[in-house]
């Protein structure tokens, strides 16, 4: 694997703190959310970094690697031209999936608008294996993949995190990004050992390291990106560097930005941490178990940011746009019996499945033609339907899937139900101001049965949609302010009864 230059220590640049990131001292670079950025229109502060010297890498959060579809090749088409206007090193995503059904299952197209985790077994490796590789050959630079926070578990996993992602690196060739706040996420709200991930991990694969902020409470870590770093992060940092020395660290902060002297802080706590000695002997595995009722994480909302009991580890990862259509609104309705199965997609052993390494998933197919042909088809099927039924039960109000905890995934429900009411008022920043303090409320009942169905502007229109059909505001000026507002951006006069009619004529078709 060809070392990538070093990049140095860096920060995430966000529009709310630009100037500051200018004025950071000894900033090396700085990582954007690709999909907020239009190549052909950069932010005037990009420019003038990259005027300096100063590297920026594009970090993309809405391909859905770890999904059962291949990668959209638009998306990846959109990738790359960000990676080229921004002369970027190299380009970064996730291993997570982010939308769900559609043709593979036979089933409603869902989003999630979040970062949701992969099962680690060997259908889910082969499929990604598969994604990575039509990526790679997508992008005009290399690839680098970050592992996730998560407050589910998939029942039945086969491998650790690091055997996953050292078997990925292995037979891909991607590079990784290692998030070590994720890390210590998983270690609090699931038990994970974060040095035994350290020490599986295939530490040459590194192209840079995430550092952030967030806050415990009630056994939960919310990894909001809105708090300082904490120590133990810090820590998991240190144990890393005793192994390698990471090409770039770069220190995540997406929201209640502090003044840039505090910024500046944490950038040079980071330093401190890279520089210090390496331990000669790593502190010992800490033995975490994981809240043993989460009924406490249910209310551990409280701990975020706002001190609203609706916000629960939402990871603060930036919004997913550009997400395919589904259908507008209603229950939707799982992809079929099978989905509902206890076991995980490649759990356990299958009849003439191989033992030792794994073979090669062949050569890459055409981006963005779902699952079609090839060798890992019946492996896209089973993680297909196993995904679309967890997601299902997230956004659409469907029965959990068997082996899932069944409280962990209200708490889930309502992260992704928070995130998306958050996005919403700062995509279309009238709405909370129309609707005053019943916005947040009225969302989230919205939110309950009504997927999102084409990114976050659409679910923004839909909203207003659903409270003009139901008479809302009932004040009428905010009555009209609304009216007027979807008129302007959606059609010529409101829903009014037959839409409602042929709105629940769909809910009961799906239903059927």
């Amino acid at each position: 694997m060809k070392q990538l230059d070093r990049l140095g220590t860096g920060i995430g640049w966000r529009p709310e703190i630009a100037a500051a990131v200018e004025r950071l001292p000894g900033l090396d670079w700085v990582e954007v959310v690709a999909e907020n950025v239009c190549p052909g229109h950069l932010p005037e502060s990009l420019g003038r970094l990259r005027e300096r010297g100063v590297t920026v890498v594009p970090h993309g959060v809405s391909l859905g690697l770890g999904g059962a579809e291949r990668p959209d090749a638009r998306r990846l088409a959109d990738l790359a031209e960000r990676a080229e206007a921004l002369g970027a090193p190299l380009v970064t995503e996730h291993i997570a999936f982010v939308r769900a059904g559609g043709t593979l299952t036979a089933s409603p197209r869902l989003e999630a608008g979040h970062l949701l985790p992969v099962p680690r077994t060997r259908d889910a490796l082969d499929v990604l294996c598969e994604n990575v590789r039509i990526a790679q050959d997508s992008l005009p630079v290399p690839l680098a993949l970050e592992n996730i926070a998560a407050l589910i578990s998939w029942p039945g996993e086969e491998m650790t995190e690091g055997r996953f992602l050292a078997e990925l690196v292995e037979r891909t060739g991607v590079r990784l990004l290692i998030d070590v706040a994720n890390l210590h996420t998983n270690h609090v709200n699931r038990g994970e050992d974060p040095v035994k991930a350290l020490d599986e991990l295939p530490v040459g694969a590194i192209a840079y390291v995430h550092v952030a902020g967030g806050l415990e409470r009630d056994g939960v870590w919310h990894d909001t990106h809105a708090h300082p770093v904490p120590r133990p992060v810090l820590d998991i940092l240190a144990e890393l560097r005793s192994r390698t020395d990471p090409p770039g660290v770069l220190l995540e902060r997406d929201d209640d930005f502090p003044p840039e002297e505090e910024l500046a802080a944490e950038l040079e706590t980071i330093r401190a941490t890279l520089a210090a000695p390496a331990r000669r002997n790593p502190r010992p595995r800490a033995q975490v178990t994981p809240p043993a009722s989460v009924d406490e994480a249910d209310g551990a909302g409280r701990a975020s940011r706002t001190g609203r009991a609706d916000e629960v580890d939402t990871a603060h990862e930036p919004a997913l746009h550009g997400a395919p259509s589904a259908p507008a609104h209603g229950p939707v309705p799982g992809p079929g019996p099978r989905a509902s199965a206890g076991t995980v997609p490649g759990s356990g052993p299958r009849e003439g499945a191989p033992h030792g390494p794994r073979p090669e998933a062949g050569p890459a197919p055409r981006p963005g033609d779902g699952a079609g042909p090839g060798p890992n088809a019946p492996a896209r099927e089973r993680l297909g339907l196993a995904q679309a039924a967890l997601l299902s039960a997230l956004v659409a109000g469907t029965p959990p899937p068997e082996g899932f905890d069944a409280r962990r995934l209200r708490v889930q429900t309502r992260a992704l139900a928070a995130k998306r009411a958050d996005v919403v008022a700062k995509v279309a920043p009238e709405l909370p101001e129309i609707l005053g303090t019943g916005y947040r409320a009225a969302y989230l009942d919205y939110a309950k049965s009504r997927p999102m169905r084409d990114g976050y502007r659409r679910d923004a229109l839909d909203f207003a949609e659903y409270l003009l059909v139901a008479g809302r505001p009932e004040d009428p000026v905010a009555h009209r302010r609304l009216t007027h507002w979807w008129q302007d951006r959606a059609a010529a006069r409101p829903p009014g009864r037959a839409s409602r009619f042929v709105r629940a004529a769909r809910v009961a078709l799906a239903r059927g």
